[in-house]
């Protein structure tokens, strides 16, 4: 593609050394940038990619995308107000704006996102309709591929484009579901998306490290909805309490659709039941009610079901349909995942107070009497130092022993994360609370606190297959340590 055809629609303030060369990609990281290329300068955090225009002209790149002329070279160079925000609007002319071949639907919240993603894509593959998604795992083309690895939870603009180009060409694929993720708003990587559904599943503390207060993460949330235009479907989590502020944001025109529990919605569960199994319950749309045996459990897999069902609603597909995908869902990686039985041995994502709070109350309702609940977490460094005591407050509160450990640390002293979340119990006595920062020594504990009957929670990492320390990233999962710890036991 020409330089003038790429920047054809760009805002941009000014030329410099135009020549209308060849473009054959998009950089931002000067040590992967190729011949053809126009490398994006942007400025992050602790970079500045003006500072690397150089060595990425030597790389190859032909043009520069630029926020401020950089001295001393010859490539044409595109000065624009943003960088950050505008290389999603050269990664969508490069790409020829693949997401409006594609039934786009956008999944955002604190939690569920993951899981919400793969219920609809089992409910549209029930449909006969095949259909990608784009998320924490990576990116996967059905129900039944391997997962291929992303970097975030929605990828930088130019992989993101790429992406749905493929699906949309190579693999013939006409529906994506995604998880969007706050930074991935604010930061514009969804920008020339062209959403047709955006469903929210709730909004409690995280990534406030980055948003600062809950009102500016609430309002990055809000860009997806926003955005809609007249044809599309919003789904709204109606009990949450940010749920009428988020239908308050969807625009005219646009088919709004409510789910609940709690309040009056369009879509309702009722009677609900949980057990060993998975979860019960009555679902209430349009004065009809179907019965609902889900193999997943707890009150957010309602909360979770009810979205995706909305979402099929709202694309058409009869309910009955859906029901049938979900009931044979056995649930997500990583996601309340059962990897031993006896003792229960759960594997959970949940790194927030709300998510923690959720789990953990599911936890105790499968919990036999005579059988005490366990719970394994840490809390990630360089992140919302402010939700770790909060963590440790609801772990203490909602079971009978809690081992704290490392998490992710990251940059940070291990030690200093754990004070921290002690600062939130209300007492620390060792019948009931276990410090252990290494993390495979803290679920090797286990072999010896857990009895057959207890139910023993493991939070925090989730399908997550490494630990980020502060020098290194290391292999760890777990699943598998849980699983060497009860090797011989029933699974």
């Amino acid at each position: 593609m020409k330089l003038d055809e790429l920047i054809e629609y760009l805002k941009y303030k000014d030329l410099i050394n135009f020549k209308n060369v060849e473009i054959s990609g998009i950089s931002y990281n000067s040590q992967t940038t190729k011949q053809g290329d126009i490398f994006v300068c942007l400025i992050g955090e602790h970079t500045d990619g003006h500072e690397y225009a150089q060595m990425a002209i030597d790389s190859g790149a032909v043009a520069l995308l630029v926020e401020r002329k950089v001295e001393g070279v010859s490539v044409p160079q595109v000065q624009v107000e943003s960088t950050k925000y505008q290389i999603a609007d050269i990664a969508d002319r490069f790409y020829s704006s693949p997401s409006k071949g594609i039934n786009l639907i956008g999944i955002t919240g604190t939690n569920g996102k993951t899981t919400v993603t793969h219920l609809i894509q089992k409910i549209l593959e029930e449909n006969h309709q095949k259909c990608a998604l784009i998320g924490t795992l990576g990116y996967k083309l059905s129900s039944t591929s391997e997962y291929r690895n992303a970097k975030h939870t929605t990828p930088q603009a130019p992989e993101l484009q790429a992406t749905l180009r493929m699906i949309k060409d190579i693999e013939k694929i006409d529906n994506v579901v995604m998880e969007v993720s706050s930074h991935s708003l604010e930061q514009n990587r969804v920008g020339g998306c062209r959403f047709n559904g955006a469903v929210f599943t709730n909004l409690t503390q995280d990534h406030l490290d980055y948003h600062i207060t809950m009102e500016n993460y609430f309002k990055a949330k809000a860009l997806l909805f926003q955005r809609l235009q007249e044809g599309n479907f919003a789904i709204i989590n109606i009990d949450d309490e940010y749920g009428e502020r988020f239908l308050n944001e969807v625009p005219e025109g646009v088919t709004k659709l409510t789910y609940g529990v709690k309040k009056q919605a369009d879509l309702m569960a009722k009677n609900i039941s949980f057990s060993s199994n998975g979860a019960e319950f009555t679902l209430v749309y349009k004065n009809n009610e179907y019965n609902v045996n889900l193999h997943m459990n707890g009150m957010f897999s309602v909360y979770n079901v009810l979205a995706a069902i909305s979402s099929a609603t709202a694309m058409g597909i009869d309910i009955s349909i859906a029901l049938n995908a979900l009931q044979n869902v056995h649930g997500v990686a990583g996601r309340f995942e059962v990897v031993n039985k006896k003792p229960l041995v759960i594997v959970d994502y949940a790194h927030t107070p709300d998510g923690l709070e959720n789990v953990l109350k599911t936890a105790r309702e499968i919990t036999p009497a005579n059988g005490k609940l366990i719970c394994v977490f840490g809390c990630g460094g360089d992140r919302d130092a402010t939700k770790r005591p909060k963590m440790g407050a609801i772990a203490q509160e909602l079971s009978d022993k809690i081992i704290i450990t490392s998490d992710n640390p990251r940059s940070e002293n291990p030690q200093q994360i754990i004070t921290d979340i002690i600062a939130g119990l209300k007492s620390v006595d060792p019948e009931t609370v276990t410090v252990e920062p290494d993390r495979g020594e803290a679920i090797r504990l286990l072999r010896t606190i857990a009895n057959n009957n207890d139910v023993v929670v493991i939070a925090g990492k989730g399908h997550e297959d490494y630990q980020i320390l502060k020098d290194r990233t290391i292999h760890f999962d777990d699943r598998e340590e849980a699983r060497k710890v009860f090797a011989g036991s029933v699974i």
